[in-house]
């Protein structure tokens, strides 16, 4: 399957956030390459990009982007860009004689939805058009959505006009090369030169299958209202991580994603949060190894910030395509460096205040603790792989959030004795569980 993307128009409710609508950013990467990058996570290793307005810079930025990954990008250049998206689809015609999916510069898509949407039969002379049903969706503007009517799963009506319709227009299409031959009808029969005049001639013939997509995300990035939404939305779908215990699930994430979103628009790696948030954990230690309870209530705010911050470098890594193993593994030596100095902070915290040495036998168990919870996670965590749902998972976010709750409520000791106890307790929680198991992938450390 080879992918059309017309990326032609100007865009001139973005002008002023960048070059031109593909190379507009969200979260810091353009539309164009959020565009390309979810056709390759769906399968789609050709391109054929029309460009039209500022073409020469969109391109350039293609090319680059085609360097970095391993995929093919042709440029067809529109100069009749202005006359409507229909003159885009056009461009394509002396270079797709097979089908293929056709996809709006503009318009992102969950990678989910086209995989599914891909999978699809297309018929020799006919075109199939996702159609979204839900009329609720929170991220049209229904007043510039183009709206379908589907009757039998055939397209009968379609345009921005609709009184009556029952869906809208995701902006993917499954073409055979009749896509063609109707917008040139369109143009010289009713001097309609969009595309969706060519889909209304093809749905007068009963030749548009209708493939009803529901609760998938997608959106037209239109203007500044729809960016903001698309931004937000993106960054949403990062809460739903896999390994998330609680504190990351319902405190940590809400407040990371939204230090994420500005962070993403800077020019930082998430190796530097990483180091960031480990240099905070430190500092936090250090001031948590003072004797007074001011030291131990801002050691702890400190530790809780950096457990926010440590959140974030995940979240770039996957919102700007720079996910690595190398980068993983740091962030998890990092944790492990932090987790023991906090806990020295605390340990010591507590051996200074009342002098009992009991104090630096209970923060030793709570280090060994600590580390066997993190030595067996991945192997916890696979059990997603066998259809075992962990019920709850205990995991750094827990232990950082005891380490500030024990520093504010001036616990130090009793903070100590109840992760030694809970994170032995949970370590040989997990080797039970995991016992009967015939697990396949290396142990590795995790969180």
């Amino acid at each position: 399957m080879k992918g059309l993307i017309i990326a032609a128009g100007r865009g001139s409710r973005l002008v002023h956030k960048g070059a031109s609508k593909p190379l507009v950013p969200v979260l810091g990467k353009p539309i164009i390459e959020r565009i390309i990058r979810t056709g390759y996570e769906a399968g789609i290793k050709e391109f054929y990009v029309v460009t039209g307005f500022n073409g020469a810079k969109v391109t350039s930025f293609l090319n680059t982007l085609a360097s970095s990954l391993p995929v093919t990008i042709h440029h067809v250049h529109n100069d009749s860009w202005q006359k409507g998206n229909g003159t885009s689809v056009l461009k394509g015609r002396e270079y797709l004689e097979e089908n293929f999916v056709l996809m709006m510069g503009d318009h992102l898509v969950d990678p989910e939805l086209l995989k599914r949407f891909l999978s699809q039969d297309v018929r020799t002379g006919e075109v199939t058009l996702a159609v979204d049903k839900n009329l609720d969706n929170p991220f049209v503007n229904i007043h510039d959505v183009t709206k379908v009517l589907i009757d039998n799963g055939k397209v009968v009506e379609i345009g921005k006009n609709l009184k009556t319709y029952n869906g809208y227009d995701t902006g993917l299409f499954l073409c055979s090369p009749v896509i063609f031959e109707a917008v040139s009808r369109s143009i010289e029969e009713k001097d309609d030169y969009s595309l969706t005049g060519g889909i209304r001639i093809l749905a007068s013939e009963g030749r548009v299958k209708g493939y009803e997509v529901r609760g998938y995300f997608w959106i037209d990035v239109d203007d500044p209202v729809a960016l903001e939404k698309a931004e937000v939305a993106l960054l949403k779908n990062l809460r739903n991580k896999r390994n998330d215990g609680p504190v990351s699930r319902y405190l940590n994430r809400p407040l990371s994603v939204r230090i994420s979103r500005w962070l993403a628009k800077k020019p930082i790696t998430p190796n530097q949060i990483s180091i960031a948030a480990f240099f905070m954990s430190v500092l936090g230690a250090l001031i948590l190894s003072l004797r007074s309870y001011l030291a131990l209530f801002v050691g702890g705010l400190i530790a809780q910030l950096a457990s926010v911050v440590d959140g974030c470098d995940g979240e770039i890594a996957r919102v700007k395509y720079m996910e690595s193993e190398f980068g993983g593994w740091l962030d998890a030596v990092l944790d492990r460096y932090a987790d023991a100095l906090l806990l020295m902070g605390l340990t010591w915290h507590a051996y200074i205040k009342k002098g009992n040495p009991i104090s630096l036998l209970v923060g030793f168990m709570a280090m060994v603790g600590s580390f066997m919870v993190s030595y067996t996670a991945d192997k916890y965590d696979a059990l997603k792989k066998f259809n075992m749902e962990p019920v709850f998972r205990i995991g750094r976010d827990i232990r950082v959030f005891l380490i500030f709750l024990g520093s504010i409520l001036n616990q130090a000791f009793n903070t100590l004795l109840v992760l030694a106890i809970l994170m032995n307790l949970e370590t040989i929680r997990r080797i039970y569980i995991c016992k009967n198991h015939d697990f396949t992938r290396p142990l590795e450390t995790g969180n």
